[in-house]
């Protein structure tokens, strides 16, 4: 347990360290060629982000585990928008570009009803459902480059900071960033999921709080990283693009490694709790934060707070329900 504890420590280091690294390079690479952060936070820092969820995933796919490998997908979508997005906006909302939201707001929720659609009907995750998804994945970077193309970022006030690190060192900070988060969060997750099972914690509910919170640590690393060097809209743009490549690219990389059922788990009132709870949390918290932001072009403290509060419901009734189930 005292190894398990250390080693936990060590990935919290790794994963501040790597998020500092990580953002100092996105935002480098972003102004060096006038792209937009958000758009930037959308792509390269979200895939970056991302990669503990894809290891995790595909790992539990592969070692038969589909809960792990499902939970983690909804969890993480969850726990980025009402505990991470929650954060920054509760911490400091401002305005946001419409344009730039939009794209991925869209593509986030049409992959969540594909998503949501199997899980409602056939129940079984295929390994053409994989591929679809995984083909999503790389029509919406399609998309988004193209849409960096013809969007230019207007210069910032203290670009000249920025303008003195050449091309080759944001590159080499945004590698070895992600290298840094993504051992980080491997070595939090491993460690932390032992001394959860250590004591007792179910695997269904280990795989939608635990698991999911510990691979989104680097979006909260990089959001509050991102707050801190006063790049909002980076942190926002992550957190949306990270949801969508949670079900794009993680679920459908698990997916087309080891097609899965939704897994049995917790039961609310007799039926399935993913169908009850889980899904319809994962909806109403992303239609929360980005509905506002559509509609008004801005982010409202407010937001933050009722996120913050439904993420704590969440994560209550995680640990109340097989309790009294």
């Amino acid at each position: 347990m005292v190894k398990a504890v250390f080693l936990f420590a060590v990935g919290l280091v790794f994963l501040i360290k790597g998020g500092d690294w990580f953002v100092e390079g996105a935002t480098g690479i972003a102004r060096k060629f006038h792209l937009p952060e958000l758009l930037i936070g959308a792509t390269v820092v979200s895939i970056g982000t991302t990669l503990p969820e894809v290891m995790v995933s595909t790992t539990a796919a592969l070692q038969g585990s589909g809960s792990i490998a499902y939970g983690n997908a909804i969890g993480s979508v969850i726990c980025n928008t009402s505990l991470i997005a929650a954060i920054t906006v509760a911490v400091k909302p401002g305005r946001v570009d419409r344009k730039s939201l939009r794209t991925p707001v869209l593509c986030f929720f049409l992959a969540a009803a594909l998503y949501a659609g199997v899980a409602y009907t056939t129940g079984f995750f295929s390994r053409t459902i994989g591929i679809i998804l995984l083909a999503g994945f790389v029509v919406y970077m399609v998309i988004t480059v193209l849409q960096m193309k013809g969007s230019p970022n207007p210069p910032a006030e203290n670009e000249g900071e920025e303008k003195e690190r050449s091309l080759v060192i944001n590159l080499v900070l945004l590698v070895v960033g992600a290298a840094l988060i993504a051992v980080g969060a491997n070595l939090l997750v491993d460690n932390g999921t032992y001394i959860a099972r250590a004591l007792g914690v179910p695997e269904t509910v280990i795989a939608l709080t635990f698991v999911a919170l510990g691979t989104s640590l680097p979006e909260l690393v990089t959001a509050i990283t991102s707050l801190a060097k006063g790049h909002g809209a980076l942190s926002l743009g992550n957190v949306i693009g990270a949801n969508l490549f949670n079900l794009v690219l993680v679920s459908g990389m698990a997916i087309t490694v080891n097609p899965f059922q939704v897994p049995e788990g917790v039961q609310i009132l007799g039926h399935n709790a993913s169908l009850v709870m889980d899904i319809p949390v994962m909806f109403t918290v992303m239609l929360l934060l980005t509905v506002p932001a559509l509609i008004k072009g801005k982010l409202s403290r407010w937001q933050g707070v009722t996120l913050l509060a439904i993420y704590a419901a969440f994560c209550g009734l995680q640990f109340i329900l097989p309790m009294i189930g």
